[in-house]
């Protein structure tokens, strides 16, 4: 048996997908009342249970061989942002001491690229120093924080490969992810320009695929980097009109004055209930260096499949036109 975690979310749903494609066995963990509509036609168990809840933990990992840790609070603005470290630092630790004690053969840690150290005019890799005061905002330090704890657990015998994905896209983003909305928004034609920044494109069908070779073949103890190719977000914006037929922005937007404005806007949110910022000041702040980094090692020791950007940003134009996301 396999048990998931996040399986309502992008990442974890398409793991059970690329799980249930195998014929393996699939638990996953959910809250009551999740939105599962990602695993329509799957065949899988459900244990109902909460991050924060170790009995509900229990239950679920007991046995079961592997266990993919892919839940996670992905939010670049909260009222309260202690609740992102709840989620991904003490969620993280409440699943890998239940995969543990359940006798699990090996678990697999859903990290991220934003703990992996950067390259000024180059790529970072697995290798690249990184530390706690190199994150910006609190997702950032909270999936870092979590790695740093799956790694004693790791510097104590613990069967656990890590993964980071880069910038997933294509089908299956319900919710969508803030890199999903990316493309919403070009379908409703509300990215006007666009700010000097980059990342690593993925289709997040191989970061799947990634974590269940990472339970294969990735040797325990090592992080592995679930990414594809480099682009800049106007590259990005290029293809997806020429996918689209929709105009590309033209215009660069300078830094700090957005910086200013969401600045502004997240202030506002603060005071207003109910309100979100329409762009989240840390967001601004991580787009001042391009998130390029190099995906050789998931590629050689795993196995990783590469494909084309395009192919992964058609995926994702069908998925959500298919899905009322947006106009055909």
């Amino acid at each position: 048996m396999n048990l998931v975690t996040g399986a309502s979310g992008f990442i974890g749903g398409r793991i059970v997908h690329a799980l249930c494609r195998r014929g393996e066995p699939v638990r996953i963990l959910a809250r009551p009342g999740s939105d599962l509509r990602g695993l329509s036609g799957l065949d899988y168990e459900v244990a109902l249970g909460d991050l924060l809840d170790k009995k509900s933990l229990e239950k679920a990992a007991a046995g079961c061989r592997r266990v993919f840790h892919a839940a996670a609070c992905y939010r670049l603005w909260l009222r309260n942002p202690e609740s992102i470290y709840r989620i991904n630092v003490e969620g993280t630790r409440n699943v890998m001491e239940a995969g543990l004690s359940a006798g699990a053969e090996r678990l697999v840690h859903t990290s991220s690229v934003a703990t992996i150290g950067l390259v000024e005019g180059g790529c970072g890799t697995e290798a690249t120093p990184v530390g706690f005061d190199d994150m910006i905002g609190d997702y950032k330090k909270s999936k870092f924080l979590a790695e740093a704890a799956v790694q004693e657990y790791i510097r104590q015998g613990a069967p656990i490969v890590i993964v980071n994905p880069t910038y997933p896209v294509g089908e299956g983003d319900v919710k969508p992810t803030p890199t999903g909305q990316v493309v919403v928004d070009f379908l409703h034609k509300k990215i006007p320009a666009y700010l000097d920044t980059g990342m690593n494109v993925v289709d997040v069908d191989h970061v799947a695929q990634g974590h269940l070779l990472a339970a294969d073949r990735g040797r325990i103890g090592e992080r592995y980097i679930l990414g594809g190719q480099n682009l800049t977000f106007k590259e990005l914006l290029e293809l997806l009109a020429q996918i689209t037929g929709l105009p590309a922005p033209s215009f660069k937007l300078p830094y700090y004055p957005i910086f200013c404005l969401a600045s502004l806007d997240s202030a506002l949110a603060r005071c207003i209930p109910g309100r979100e910022p329409r762009v989240p000041v840390d967001g601004v702040r991580m787009a001042r260096k391009k998130m390029f980094v190099d995906p050789a090692k998931a590629v050689q020791e795993l196995g990783l499949p590469q494909a084309p950007p395009r192919m992964a940003l058609e995926k994702a134009v069908r998925w959500f036109r298919g899905n009322g996301y947006a106009g055909a």
